[in-house]
């Protein structure tokens, strides 16, 4: 069955940088878009990113465009985001999530990230 498990999530303080990734399994990974949701407390899901199956053309929303950076390894089946200058509002649950939606159809369990000094 398809699984998607994120790592990399943590406290970093206003300005920092954290590297998250996604394991996929169950799928033709180099096959997929891939994406990268989150969950701010209290609020609704928002698209973050977005990357083709061949890691060539990559979509961003204009929150984070020009501060993070998706890519993949499709020989690892690895999904990344790197994210630099970060700031409070960035805190959230981030999500892996597979197809470029939505809808998705599979999701990872989230990996916490707050921005906080």
């Amino acid at each position: 069955q398809v699984q998607l498990v994120e790592s990399g999530g943590g406290l970093v303080q206003p300005g920092g940088s954290l590297r998250l990734s996604c394991a996929a399994s169950g799928f033709t990974f180099s096959s997929y878009y891939m994406s990268w949701v989150r969950q701010a407390p209290g609020k609704g899901l928002e698209w973050v990113s977005a990357i083709y199956s061949d890691g060539s053309n990559t979509y961003y929303a204009d929150s984070v465009k020009g501060r993070f950076t998706i890519s993949r390894d499709n020989a690892k089946n690895t999904l990344y985001l790197q994210m630099n200058s970060l700031k409070s509002e960035d805190t959230a649950v981030y999500y892996c999530a597979k197809d470029f939606g939505p809808p998705y159809s599979a999701w990872g369990q989230g990996t916490q990230v707050t921005v906080s000094s």
